[in-house]
């Protein structure tokens, strides 16, 4: 393995890299700080000069996903939608990309422990990427009177571990848990009968 940390200039990045990499491997705890630095290229002592130690490190990972996990989310709702059913359920669609392209920054935000408060940034970052389905449900929901209209907030989290249950399942390549339909044809239609469910949009 080469050297990736002093060698280019970015140590913290180099480390933030290789944590990674052994996340996707090992899982979240299944490493060491000793492991991440010599996957980098450097020595142990090294590390501390970035990170108070692992759950700063996963923490550091988890906001970098964060943050092409909100942009993602940003451009899937924003791209010129024709509806806001169709934004809605871009957004349902960007949950399983993200979680299919970037494995360790997914496991290192949903699966590692590591609070969203872990820092005022990470939070700040959750928040913006939760704002995202929040407001679909919003426009979803301008027809039905305001004494009926469920929460955005409930909406887009019913829906959020809707889709985190079938990236689990069905989209991360689980042993024995193969569904015969696509994890997007699952999400789609899982996503329109609950939509359906609470009136936001017709029958068809």
């Amino acid at each position: 393995m080469p050297k990736r940390g002093y060698h280019h200039g970015n140590l913290r990045q180099a480390l933030v890299d290789a944590a990674l990499e052994l996340i996707e491997e090992k899982g979240p705890t299944g490493f060491t700080l000793s492991e991440a630095a010599k996957r980098a290229g450097v020595t142990p002592a090294a590390v501390y000069r970035h990170f108070d130690g692992r759950e700063d490190l996963i923490a550091e990972a988890a906001r970098q996903g964060y943050e092409i996990f909100a942009d993602l989310m940003a451009y899937a709702y924003d791209d010129g939608r024709p509806s806001a059913l169709a934004a809605f359920e871009a957004t349902g669609r960007a949950y399983l990309a993200f979680a299919r392209k970037h494995p360790g920054h997914y496991i290192a935000m949903f699966e590692s422990g590591i609070s969203v408060n872990h820092s005022p940034e990470l939070a700040a970052l959750s928040a913006r990427a939760r704002g995202i389905p929040e407001r679909a449900a919003a426009e979803l929901s301008q027809h039905i009177p305001p004494e009926k209209r469920p929460p955005p907030s409930m909406v887009s989290a019913h829906v959020w571990a809707f889709s985190h249950g079938v990236v689990e399942l069905f989209a991360r390549n689980s042993p024995g848990t193969q569904s015969p339909f696509p994890p997007e044809a699952l999400l789609e239609s899982g996503i329109g009968i609950y939509l359906r469910g609470l009136g936001l949009i017709p029958p068809d």
